[in-house]
């Protein structure tokens, strides 16, 4: 157990101790996602006020635990009190983004490949992250096969509102599980295809991104399509994307692709905040055999291959399915203590927004994006 000096507690103490503490999802540096408004000791009592760069609400309390454990180390301190606030960092802006600056921070979310579980762990992770208290929205960029209205319960006739300001029209976000959202779903019926070429696909996803009214939000989720085409590219240059996440299964097929995912949002600057590797294992629900039916630790090794993150391993799950096709997500359907599926989310996600704060804190403001053919 370390020893601490008998002098009284001093902000520069409190800050070291921070500093050498690790923060549970960031696995670095404590100091590096909280900082320390304002701290009292009286009567061997230390009071602290705390702002995390993140969201955590739901896990404050171990947090709490976690700096007490080594404040009372000091013979000055008997008891450590913490109160936390949430203090989100924007991703830093050129002066081309002012379009979308309600918006803290946009964070793509895609794949190489279909069939992964991407829109799942989008809708999820939208979720985690709101229900930890963060204001957050949902742009389902999938324009040819957009499933987010399904997955958040939203109803086949649900259409948004059109609000007018300042000479133009913007669409009203649907609202749903506390996340707004917007999709092409909610234009069309399910039976109507999108037969477009490319150019037309991109120009309806702007349309959605720069003229939905998303009002204040510390993180706007985009659900992309699979692939590197017109649509990705055409996000990538042109909205203000503060981080990615790279969806992949544990699968050759699918990892080959993954790595085409990541090399697109390194060609555009775009940082990738880590990987999330779905359908990691199948737990057999009669006799509890573990099964690594897709193979086993591909996003592990694809992460280090790219020097980033594994930000989250789910299992093929039976019941992730079901409740996304209900309408009701694993996050919502489940409390941590009641799933271990909804906890992975939870944690995927404050890892998620622990990594992009860091990101954020140590960028200086993203350059213009320009594509070349080499």
């Amino acid at each position: 157990m370390t020893v601490y000096s008998q002098e009284p507690i001093a902000r520069e103490m409190v800050e070291a101790v921070l500093r050498n503490l690790q923060d549970p999802w960031l696995k670095d540096s404590l100091l590096q996602v909280v900082e320390l408004d304002n701290i009292n000791v009286e009567n061997g009592n230390a009071i602290l006020d705390i702002a995390v760069l993140y969201p955590c609400a739901g896990v404050h309390d171990q947090l709490e635990k976690l700096i007490a454990d080594e404040l009372i180390q000091y013979d000055a301190v008997n008891k450590v009190s913490v109160s936390f606030s949430t203090r989100i960092p924007a991703a830093p802006r050129t002066a081309e983004d002012a379009s979308l600056n309600s918006v803290k921070n946009i964070i793509a979310v895609g794949s190489g490949k279909g069939g992964v579980g991407k829109s799942t762990t989008s809708v999820n992770l939208a979720l985690a992250l709101a229900a930890d208290g963060a204001k957050v929205g949902i742009l389902d960029a999938d324009i040819y096969g957009p499933s987010i209205g399904q997955m958040l319960g939203v109803d086949d006739d649900v259409r948004p509102d059109v609000h007018e300001a300042g000479g133009k029209q913007f669409f009203v976000p649907i609202e749903a599980h506390g996340l707004k959202s917007n999709s092409m779903a909610y234009l069309v019926t399910e039976q109507t295809p999108m037969v477009w070429r490319g150019p037309m696909a991109s120009g309806a996803l702007m349309q959605l991104l720069n003229q939905t009214m998303w009002g204040e939000l510390d993180y706007l989720i985009v659900d992309m399509p699979p692939g590197t085409g017109d649509i990705q590219l055409t996000l990538s240059q042109k909205a203000p994307l503060a981080g990615s996440v790279i969806v992949t299964t544990p699968q050759d097929l699918a990892l080959l692709d993954a790595r085409k995912g990541i090399e697109m949002f390194n060609k555009v600057n775009v940082p990738v905040l880590g990987v999330v590797e779905n359908m990691a294992v199948h737990v057999c629900s009669q006799c509890g055999h573990a099964e690594h039916l897709f193979g086993e630790g591909g996003g592990s090794r694809m992460a280090d291959e790219y020097c980033t993150q594994l930000l989250g391993a789910l299992p093929l799950s039976l019941s992730i399915r079901q409740h996304a096709d209900a309408g009701m997500p694993t996050v919502v359907a489940y409390s941590e203590k009641d799933s271990a599926e909804a906890r992975l989310y939870r944690d995927t996600a404050r890892r998620t927004a622990a990594l992009l704060a860091v990101e954020n804190n140590q960028s200086a403001p993203i350059p213009t994006i320009t594509i070349s053919e080499d």
